[in-house]
């Protein structure tokens, strides 16, 4: 039921970032998994597209100098699709200087996520700490991996699926939603066992 999903939620998810709106970051770290594969081999923004959104922002509002896209094709047999490169044709419609953005376009998971991105900002030479941003229920794993990999990040979360409404009757009524919200956490929480014992 929904209520024993949300206070799960409010103890796995990470709280909203308070960042000091005078600093400004070298970059904006965008984890991937906001678009998905069209039949055609195009792309479109799906439910987890406020990543997107929110990464944009703070670019755009100068809390970073940079935004880099890090995402490839995470599918089990994966074609031609990159979703960095497709994002990569989003992001010249918002004219943002070439020289700000940064595409890491060959990863398959969190893991390379961090490995590829590390390479990225070394060769751009670009000073941590960086800003992440991925969904709530993402970001506890994401924050252990990317710390394993050597980078340093602040953790800007968004794309809230539990723990954010108001208790209502609702609330204990089963719904297949909640069934499927709680696989992402499950799924979160096996994911983050393996992180922790994986050397890097």
């Amino acid at each position: 039921m929904p209520f024993l999903l949300d206070k799960y939620a409010q103890l796995w998810d990470y709280p909203p970032a308070k960042l000091n709106k005078e600093a400004t970051y070298s970059c904006v770290i965008v984890l991937g998994g906001f678009s998905s594969e069209k039949a055609d081999s195009t792309g479109m923004f799906n439910g987890a597209s406020d990543r997107f959104i929110q990464g944009l922002k703070l670019h755009a509002t100068g809390q970073a100098s940079h935004i880099l896209i890090t995402s490839g094709n995470g599918a089990l047999d994966p074609d031609g699709f990159s979703e960095g490169d497709w994002v990569q044709t989003q992001l010249k419609q918002f004219n943002l200087p070439d020289s700000s953005v940064l595409i890491e376009n060959k990863s398959r998971n969190t893991i390379e996520n961090a490995v590829f991105t590390k390479k990225l900002l070394l060769a751009r030479h670009l000073a941590p700490p960086y800003l992440l941003v991925t969904s709530a229920f993402h970001m506890r794993r994401s924050q252990l991996i990317f710390k394993k990999a050597g980078l340093e990040t602040v953790p800007y979360t968004c794309n809230y699926i539990a723990g954010f409404g108001k208790f209502t009757v609702y609330s204990f009524w089963p719904s297949t939603e909640t069934f499927n919200n709680w696989g992402a956490y499950n799924k979160e929480l096996i994911g983050y066992v393996v992180a922790w014992l994986r050397k890097f």
